[in-house]
Formats: C-alpha cells, sequence, structure tokens
C-alpha cells in the first residue's frame, strides 16, 4: 500500500485531523504546494510542475528536494502532473492537501473534479485544507467520521437521485436533487453521518472552522 500526499497550492492549516491524514505518506509538492511541506512535516521526494509561482526563497528553502520542471505552456495543471506522479509510482491512496482556495478559482474547481474521476477509477481520495474536507461521493453507501455538530454541504456534479442522508440535522430519504439545486448546502452532523446515492455524481464538504449555522 503507498499512501501519497500532493501539496498543492491552495489554503491550508495543520490541524491535528489533517496531520494524522498524512502521517507515515509520500508527498509530492505541486509548484508553491512545496510551502506546506514543512507545516506537515513531510520531506517530499518530488517537486513539480512549472514553477511560475515559486520564488527565489522557496527555491533556497527546498533545494534538496528532486525537481521535475515542465514548460508554463503544457496540457495539464502543476496538481493533475503530481497527481500522475504519484499514481506512476504506485499510489494506492492520495490526499489533495491545500486544495481548496488560492489564487485561482478555475484549479480549485479543477481539483474537486479530478477527485471524483480518481475515485470512478477506484482510487480512494481526500481533499483538505484543514479546516475543510472533500469527499467524493458515488453511487452507494458511505460513512464518515466527522465530529458531531460538524456544518457539511454536498455538491452535486451531476443531478442526484435516490439521496438518503442519516445522522444529520436535515436528513433527506431517496430524495431526487435537481443538478444546482441548494437543497444539500449547509447541514450539520448529528450522531454518525451515512450517506447513500443511488445516481449521479457529488462531492462531500465538511467544514470543522466554521460554526453551526454559518
Amino acid at each position: 500500500m503507498s499512501h501519497f500526499v500532493i501539496l498543492l497550492g491552495g489554503d491550508l492549516s495543520p490541524t491535528p485531523r489533517l496531520r494524522d491524514q498524512v502521517a507515515g505518506a509520500r508527498a509530492i509538492a505541486a509548484d508553491s504546494g512545496i510551502r506546506h511541506a514543512e507545516a506537515l512535516g513531510l520531506d517530499p521526494e518530488l517537486w513539480t510542475g512549472d514553477f511560475d509561482s515559486v520564488d527565489e526563497g522557496l527555491r533556497g528553502r527546498f533545494e534538496r528536494i528532486p525537481t521535475e520542471i515542465f514548460p508554463a505552456e503544457k496540457d495539464m495543471t502543476d496538481g493533475e502532473i503530481a497527481v500522475e506522479a504519484a499514481l506512476a509510482r504506485g499510489a494506492t491512496s492520495l490526499v489533495l492537501a491545500g486544495a481548496f482556495g488560492g489564487r485561482r478559482a478555475d484549479h480549485a474547481f479543477l481539483h474537486l473534479a479530478a477527485a471524483i474521476r480518481l475515485a470512478e477509477g477506484g482510487m480512494p481520495v481526500v481533499l483538505s485544507s484543514g479546516d475543510q474536507e472533500g469527499r467524493p461521493l458515488l453511487t452507494g453507501d458511505a460513512a464518515f467520521d466527522f465530529p458531531d455538530g460538524t456544518l457539511f454541504s454536498i455538491l452535486g456534479f451531476t443531478p442526484l437521485t435516490g439521496l438518503t442522508v442519516r445522522g444529520a440535522k436535515w436528513p433527506l430519504d431517496g430524495a431526487a436533487v435537481p443538478f444546482g439545486s441548494s437543497l444539500t448546502i449547509s447541514n450539520e452532523v448529528r450522531g454518525a453521518l451515512s450517506i447513500t446515492l443511488g445516481e449521479g455524481r457529488a462531492l462531500l464538504v465538511a467544514h470543522f472552522a466554521e460554526p453551526a449555522g454559518a
């Protein structure tokens, strides 16, 4: 089993939960995501991307890390390149750390979509900023270990059918959720959260730092 962490350029808080999720993992940094390595106690085995967001200070701090530099004009994002490098090294599970926020909303969206694509291919994947955590939802049953009171939303990437949510302030039973609906935004964990999805693709996003009702 090869558990990999991909260090991305978005926001990150080194929370105890995130530290536990990356403990003992192999790490690959994508461009400016290298800045999260020290906070998480990681020593990346590769630093890759086009380095367009890397200043000389970062280069100096991490000059010991092997690099693989790509041209700025390319047909993959730095994050995709890092994920492909992890897969080539035999990754069997992934944490995309720093997947939320950052300067580029388009890149952040791609991280969410890429996580669903990876999950469809059988790859266990978690997206995290420490304060927020994302889990792909595919057809079938899923259970989660989020603390009681955790705020969460289900973001539908397609229309959803047969959506059942248990262990939540606002449960659902076999609901149909149109694409773009706000029905599944801002729910709250009540006990043990479990979700069943009949058809569709979605992402569950848990917000650990926000108060209930925010």
